[in-house]
């Protein structure tokens, strides 16, 4: 891999590291793998992959050797990073960075480990994050969008948490979601061999239906094609360029757990509550003005987003009441358990018509086959006393599934509320205050799912505080 004269080559790269065991442990580098590709035929022109050594052996802990069966004596005769940092570097200055998760991950490692010897850090051309891009273009299709999870939709195998074999599974990965996603935009604008200046790849014109003309579904019939659109959003960005317009894409509305990870991570005590203007009271809400906008898909689930005067919908309530306590017996894409709570929604009549409207309106744009089963966001089984009740999930951290990244304060009733711990606090430590009987103001977002033939909204807690009992 050289590094001289102009340098159009992308490198997709990734790292495999240690598995902090305790607050405030840093990361260690344990391997590095990348792979050089020419962008214009998309093929591998070279590799590179080493293990790392790191100064500390002991970072190599149990959860560690778990997560990618690096050991010890794996590494033990390999060099450190300094003794590969040149080689790094020559691979990655000044190219197009590809990767899974590298925005927040691997290149904010691989800046803590060149800060650590006291070098330059090599600076990319652009980074292109293929969670976010594939998040944003691929929609939910294939669950989480984690790599073991994408490679499962298109029958790659196992993802093997090794550097060169995950980074050659994300290039096929993204070759694959690029073909998918080119073929539905050709079948979605109609494109036939004359045609071919009629389409148009830099984006997708969402739909916009007002939710009031679905409030209620009994009394209509379910068309067989959404409606046009009635206001034309803004042109997206052409999502197989790889052009300076990539790296500057904002996260999907829709956000996976490590982009609220790192919101958590920059919100104090002192200021959390101090800015909830996009979070609203549901007797605030303006039916008239929420709307959805839809971004269709042939092969795939409508990737759809709910708003409330152009802004995501995103709710506040005081005063809910806990009915069952912090709960994983849900799982997500990869079999590692969702953290949720049921709270009653008795005295919030308005809330329950809201997300009863947001539901009746969502699901005719989301069904992506006839096998799927709607789940209503709010429940009404006769076993919970004919009072509905709304589950609200808490998104953990990737890397471990029993540690919570919402923000949970506690409130005495003579005391501002506290934060409980950091974001990385085990669930052990927050289990005992979600007490039944419990009151909790919360903060939450709408987050529609298609997942195991299973489709409806999640709710997901942003900020939680709860009340002393």
């Amino acid at each position: 891999m050289g590094s001289e004269g102009n340098r159009p080559e992308i490198v997709f790269f990734d790292l495999e590291t240690t598995i902090p065991s305790r607050p405030g442990e840093a990361y260690a580098i344990l391997e590095f793998g990348s792979i050089l590709v020419c962008p214009k035929k998309l093929t591998e022109l070279d590799s590179y992959e080493t293990l790392v050594r790191p100064l500390d052996l002991s970072l190599i802990s149990p959860r560690s050797i778990k997560a990618n069966s690096i050991t010890a004596q794996d590494v033990v005769s390999s060099p450190t990073f300094s003794e590969i940092a040149d080689n790094v570097y020559n691979i990655l200055q000044g190219r197009v960075w590809m990767g899974h998760n590298i925005d927040r991950f691997d290149c904010v490692r691989l800046r803590e480990a060149y800060a650590q010897i006291n070098r330059a850090p090599p600076e990319p051309k652009r980074t292109i994050d293929t969670l976010t891009l594939l998040n944003r273009t691929f929609g939910r299709r294939a669950g989480d969008m984690k790599m073991a999870s994408l490679a499962a939709y298109f029958g790659l195998g196992q993802q093997s948490h090794r550097s060169l074999d995950d980074v050659r599974m994300n290039f096929e990965v993204f070759k694959l979601c690029g073909s998918v996603h080119f073929l539905e935009l050709i079948q979605n604008t109609g494109y036939n061999c004359s045609s071919l200046n009629a389409i148009t790849i830099n984006g997708h014109n969402g739909t916009r239906p007002n939710i009031n003309s679905f409030a209620s579904t009994e009394n209509h019939t379910l068309p067989s094609n959404p409606p046009n659109p009635i206001e034309h959003g803004p042109v997206q960005p052409n999502p197989l360029h790889t052009g300076p317009s990539v790296d500057k894409m904002e996260s999907d509305t829709l956000q996976s757990n490590e982009a609220m990870m790192e919101e958590s991570s920059t919100t104090t005590p002192s200021n959390a509550f101090s800015n909830h203007t996009e979070f609203i009271d549901p007797d605030s809400v303006s039916m008239a003005s929420i709307t959805v906008t839809v971004a269709p898909f042939v092969n795939g689930p409508n990737r759809i987003q709910i708003l409330h005067r152009d802004i995501p919908l995103q709710f506040h309530c005081n005063g809910m009441r806990i009915r069952f306590g912090l709960s994983k017996q849900y799982v997500d894409h990869a079999g590692n358990p969702r953290l949720s709570f049921v709270v009653d929604m008795a005295s919030s009549s308005s809330l329950c018509n809201i997300l009863d409207a947001c539901d009746n309106i969502s699901k005719r744009f989301m069904a992506s086959n006839e096998v799927s089963q709607w789940r209503p966001v709010v429940s009404r089984q006769p076993c919970f006393y004919n009072s509905p009740t709304i589950r609200l999930q808490l998104p953990t951290v990737p890397e471990d599934s029993t540690r919570w990244i919402t923000e949970i304060y506690y409130k005495n009733s003579s005391s501002n509320p506290c934060l409980v711990s950091s974001r990385y606090a085990d669930v052990t430590e927050v289990e005992s205050l979600f007490r039944a009987g419990s009151l909790v103001d919360a903060y939450f977002s709408l987050e529609p799912y298609d997942y195991q033939q299973n489709v409806g909204i999640r709710l997901v807690a942003k900020k939680l505080i709860i009340h002393a009992s």
